[in-house]
């Protein structure tokens, strides 16, 4: 598996021995791992680093795992969660079923397993990272640069999709008209260019989506998935 050095891992085990050995292992993957010793500090912990995936042991002091997963998704149904145990008692299983987690492992985890389930929990966060709300009923998919009304899939020119695909990727800010015009041109190009792509661009998708920032550029307004 290759490293991820943008998606953030939160493991929680009271364990301390248990905790290192696994670190150890997902700094191989991971760049952003964050750590907590009971279900209290968990829940401290994701509030803190908003983490892609969890994973946490179930009997732990104070706060055991699955009643801080619940807590977690009084508000958050998207983040992956992984949950060990050493026990396989029909109970926490059946709880677990009403948690949303991604995979249920026995412990001692074998390696080749928890990999394979990081692998699972990646590709549903890259896919969802790359995909935008536009609103009504319009999504953007930049990993394969498509634009979706529905099902089903809108025409762009070429210059249509690297204009909105740079709007999506620089989501958090204002693209200028240089940036614009070098990626879309590959040089100088003048203002009403720009406009006439960004009018184009309007009579395909929701038309307030794209603003205008009067001397500067261009910023993209999404709405939430």
């Amino acid at each position: 598996m290759k490293k991820f050095s943008s998606l953030k891992i939160l493991y929680i085990d009271d364990e301390d021995s248990v905790r290192k050995s696994a670190i150890d292992l997902l700094e191989f993957y991971f760049d952003n791992i964050y750590q907590a010793h009971d279900g209290v500090s968990g829940i401290e912990m994701y509030k803190k680093c908003k983490p892609d995936i969890i994973i946490t042991d179930i009997h732990m002091p104070n706060l055991n795992g699955l009643e801080m997963v619940r807590k977690i998704r009084e508000e958050d149904q998207e983040t992956k969660i992984i949950v060990m145990t050493a026990f396989l008692k029909t109970p926490y299983l059946l709880e677990a079923m009403d948690l949303g987690l991604i995979k249920y492992l026995v412990k001692p985890v074998i390696e080749n397993e928890l990999l394979i389930t990081l692998k699972s929990c990646i590709t549903d966060v890259s896919q969802k990272r790359n995909v935008f709300n536009l609103g009504d009923g319009f999504k953007f998919d930049t990993l394969n640069n498509n634009l979706f009304l529905f099902k089903e899939q809108v025409f762009l020119s070429k210059k249509e999709h690297v204009f909105l695909k740079m709007l999506l990727i620089n989501h958090d800010r204002v693209v200028s008209y240089s940036e614009l015009s070098n990626s879309i041109w590959d040089g100088i190009m003048s203002e009403d260019a720009i406009r006439s792509i960004v009018k184009d661009i309007r009579k395909k998708i929701t038309k307030n989506v794209i603003k205008n920032v009067s001397g500067i550029g261009y910023k993209i307004v999404l709405e939430e998935n």
